[in-house]
């Protein structure tokens, strides 16, 4: 398994120890020190769709000019691949394939789409 995000994040937190806390062995990639490939973030936006992706509390999301609600999945995919602080965090994939992107949900739910 491998957890996307930022290690200052609180959600990747949060999701790290939950992971943890269930013997899971993942391997954490730090967004800022190895910015995900656009071949990654193409396979994201296709398993999500860009919506779910953007990271919307962040200044790096208040910073894109106004035209932003009105990008396609392909513009946000290169949005994304050229500053990604633009993504929510944490992404999680099991084998190469996205399982959640966030990371919300009670411990059922979290449990379905994360272990099953």
């Amino acid at each position: 398994m491998k957890v996307y995000g930022i290690s200052s994040c609180g959600t990747v937190k949060k999701a790290i120890a939950w992971l943890r806390a269930r013997g899971v062995a993942f391997e954490q990639i730090d967004l800022r020190n190895a910015p995900p490939s656009e071949a990654d973030v193409q396979r994201w936006v296709a398993a999500f769709g860009a919506r779910a992706m953007r990271n919307t509390s962040g200044g790096a999301y208040r910073a894109l000019p106004a035209e932003k609600k009105d990008w396609d999945d392909e513009r946000w995919a290169s949005a994304f691949s050229a500053d990604p602080m633009l993504i929510k965090r944490p992404i999680i994939e099991r084998d190469g394939k996205p399982l959640k992107v966030g990371f919300r949900g009670d411990d059922e739910q979290l449990t379905a789409e994360l272990l099953s």
